[in-house]
């Protein structure tokens, strides 16, 4: 016995020791009673120092498994459980509720198709980490700990970081967003805060107003709210408004949801115009718009344009949700909303009832990274590199991939639309068998037939050559789709 145990140089050995000896004691193999090696002698079968043993044995009688006794030794206090389990089966399928059935219906990472090595995949729009600076990083990281100490590491407030509340409220000033009578809530990225805004605005059965197609997780995260999602069409310049109009006339609206800056999936950005317009319409029926400031950094050329809260008098109904997570390290998860102070004082409490508050430590390390101005640094690299292959993609999607229009003015994908007779989802099953990947467009739709036609190609982890490589088998695709000529058919 013991000389079994093989030690690994990644881990302290004293930590392997005492989760041996714990295992021994859960299986029965060491019972209660018996007295341990002594350490010198343990020492010596595993050929390590005696120092080591005896941290083993402190650990595993902190942990409550061994008693040392001076002069005497160390003995196992802690009973195995009995080898014979409870073993009574659950019917999971039959206990889980139609929240999380809905869930696992809507859950694309476990429907799609899946990545294997050697395969190119157009099916993400995270971030390049090529591209960040990881010096920058531990910088911040060790600057802000210095400031901070310990604590970082304890609890923090539910409305987040002070310093970064204030960062942020100047970013969105000079965004162009006045921040009288607002405040913000740091929230963990825009999931947690969409699913706030839905939890304290709406309830089962209400309906909400979206571009159609809309950012699919928003999709999602409506559906498993219980909401009733009316799409309203995309023109070249954003929503249909005459659509919008009578949508609003017609029919009790509870919320409004929008991606007016390079809208995912189809990289539009709403005309100054168009925004000024679809927000009258929506404050005309006293309905809360949601705006989803979705890579409103990555402006490759172009004036300013500004987010529609700026065009609201002290926010009006407006509630911006904002996120760095698809150009900056989206592991950080941190994001936040900027409503009308008296709205963000009821979403505080809701996140508080959840989560109590996002990561301190993440916020304090975005915090240093943000005000030092290293974002502004990486950000004119970023928009550079993503420039080029947006523009790049763009070039080449329109000389390999046969369809209808590429659509798409900036942002980290491009969306393709076919003719109407084509499945991009035949095209995705032909691409598949080349080992190249990209997202089905129906998912982005409220009604998924009536993007049957489409697909979006995530441009922001690719090399040009990459990316030319993969359009070839893709424009191939298509061709073998509308002859009608499949390797099932083959």
């Amino acid at each position: 016995m013991f000389n079994d145990l093989k030690l690994e140089a990644h881990r302290p050995a004293y930590l392997q020791i005492r989760d041996y000896l714990k295992a021994l004691i859960f299986s029965g193999v060491l019972q209660s009673g018996v007295r341990l090696p002594a350490t010198r002698e343990l020492a010596a079968v595993l050929g390590v120092s005696r120092n080591t043993v005896i941290q083993a044995y402190q650990y595993l009688e902190d942990d409550g498994f061994i008693r040392i006794v001076q002069g005497r030794g160390a003995f196992v206090t802690m009973e195995a459980p009995p080898s014979e389990k409870a073993d009574v089966p659950y019917a999971w399928e039959t206990l889980v509720t139609d929240y999380a059935r809905t869930a696992v219906d809507l859950d694309i990472e476990k429907k799609e198709l899946k990545w294997d090595k050697g395969y190119i995949s157009f099916k993400s729009i995270a971030p390049d980490p090529q591209l960040f600076e990881m010096d920058d990083v531990k910088r911040s990281f060790l600057n802000r700990v210095a400031v901070e100490g310990e604590k970082l590491l304890n609890y923090g407030y539910a409305q987040g970081y002070r310093n970064l509340l204030e960062y942020l409220k100047q970013y969105m000033k000079a965004k162009g967003v006045s921040p009288d009578g607002k405040d913000i809530l740091i929230t963990n990225g825009f999931t947690e805060g969409f699913n706030l805004v839905l939890a304290a605005l709406t309830r089962p059965g209400d309906r909400i107003v979206c571009e159609n197609p809309t950012h699919n997780t928003a999709l999602k995260i409506m559906r498993l709210a219980g909401l009733k999602v009316i799409g309203v069409p995309m023109q070249e310049d954003g929503m249909d408004v005459e659509e919008l109009s009578r949508v609003l006339a017609s029919q009790t609206v509870k919320l409004g949801y929008l991606i007016p800056s390079y809208h995912n999936p189809t990289g539009i950005v709403m005309s100054p115009e168009k925004r000024k317009t679809v927000l009258e319409q929506f404050q005309r029926y006293r309905v809360p718009v949601v705006e989803d400031g979705f890579n409103e950094e990555l402006r490759y050329s172009g004036a300013h344009v500004a987010p529609m809260m700026a065009l609201a008098d002290n926010g009006s109904g407006m509630i911006y949700l904002g996120s760095l997570s698809k150009i900056l390290f989206p592991g950080l998860r941190v994001g936040w909303i900027m409503a009308d102070a008296r709205l963000i004082s009821y979403l505080e409490s809701v996140k508080r009832s959840l989560n109590i508050h996002t990561s301190f430590l993440d916020q304090a390390i975005l915090y240093e990274y943000l005000h030092t101005g290293q974002f502004e640094k990486y950000l004119k690299k970023a928009r550079k590199v993503y420039r080029e292959r947006h523009q790049r993609a763009v070039e080449l999607a329109r000389q390999l991939i046969p369809c209808r229009k590429v659509w798409g003015e900036g942002g980290l994908h491009i969306f393709i639309e076919l003719e109407p007779s084509v499945d991009a989802r035949q095209v995705l099953a032909e691409a598949y068998r080349e080992k190249v990947l990209f997202m089905p467009g129906d998912i982005f739709f409220v009604n998924p037939s009536d993007g049957k036609h489409t697909f979006r190609l995530g441009i922001s982890r690719v090399t040009p050559d990459i990316m030319e490589k993969g359009f070839t088998v893709i424009g191939r695709a298509v061709r073998r789709v509308q002859s009608g000529y499949t390797e099932a058919k083959e």
